[in-house]
């Protein structure tokens, strides 16, 4: 068999190897972990933990062998000009596979602060995209958290093995504007506005340059920072879901969470899904409903 012809097969059982642990979306019991299953599970050969937030923080001390991912890699200007968008797909596989990430991880996202819970949740709701939602994780609680229940912790950098992704993106993670567009007032879907109260009233105190003011029209409201406890875990799951029932949301009705620019509403997005209901992020936001004066905003001007 010639080198080329051997190429070509090698490629394809690597691609049928990739899609045989690539795609879907996790469950109740994959998606946020205790920090005990994360201390008895540290070993593992496929595991590899994502810390997020300040730099700072990291190097103070953090979960031993965990790799300290900058947010601006995965949070970028897009091409159309809005503040945050999903980067490409074959972007996105370099950036995760030089932190270890491949097909086969199992992936563990926390938060060396709660004020980086929403950056964390975008990294999450980023790996969803590319197909690799099943076998990632939120840990339930920051590192003080962590520390607290017994987690050890390190100043040591891991060294790190790139990992090789084959991305298998997948078409029910994020909402255009179309979409949303198409299924205003829709029965059946929900739009939540994952931003504070006063914002999605339309307070003038909370009014920002280039963003209008108000919410899309007939959308409910989970601010994305009452899904935690004052300690800093997520609420019990019948809490949680109290939450998205009190917004609106009925039983079986597909969910669309949004905010600013994307990231407020990744941590509404991970939340609803460990819900139990199917939902999709507007990436777009407000950032882009604003650049739309035609479409409806609640309160009226």
């Amino acid at each position: 068999m010639s080198t080329r012809n051997l190429s070509a097969l090698t490629l394809f059982f690597a691609a049928i190897a990739a899609a045989a642990t690539c795609g879907g979306h996790g469950t109740r019991e994959t998606m946020i972990v205790s920090p005990k299953w994360l201390a008895d599970h540290l070993k593992d050969s496929n595991l590899v933990i994502l810390a997020v937030g300040d730099k700072k923080n990291y190097d103070a001390g953090h979960i031993p062998g965990s790799r300290y991912i900058e947010f601006k890699e995965v949070g970028v200007e897009g091409p159309t000009g809005l503040i945050l968008e999903l980067p490409p797909m074959p972007r996105l596989a370099e950036v995760f596979g030089k932190y270890g990430v491949g097909n086969d991880s199992r992936v563990v996202v926390y938060r060396l602060t709660d004020s980086s819970l929403t950056q964390a949740a975008r990294v999450l709701m980023t790996l969803d995209a590319m197909g690799l939602g099943k076998n990632a994780s939120m840990l339930d609680g920051n590192a003080e958290i962590w520390k607290e229940e017994g987690g050890a912790v390190t100043t040591d950098i891991p060294s790190v093995t790139s990992g090789k992704i084959a991305p298998c993106p997948q078409d029910d993670v994020i909402a255009n504007l179309d979409f949303v567009r198409g299924n205003l007032h829709k029965a059946g879907v929900r739009i939540l506005d994952a931003r504070s109260p006063d914002v999605y009233n339309g307070d003038p105190k909370s009014a920002r340059d280039g963003f209008r003011s108000g919410h899309i029209e007939g959308a409910g409201n989970v601010h994305y920072s009452s899904l935690l406890t004052e300690k800093g875990k997520f609420l019990p799951l019948a809490e949680l879901q109290a939450k998205f029932v009190g917004a609106g949301v009925k039983p079986g009705d597909r969910v669309i969470t949004y905010c600013f620019i994307g990231q407020q509403a990744s941590a509404l997005y991970w939340i609803s899904r460990y819900a139990g209901y199917e939902t999709r992020l507007y990436d777009g936001s407000m950032n882009e409903w604003s650049q739309h004066p035609e479409l409806p905003i609640e309160p009226r001007p």
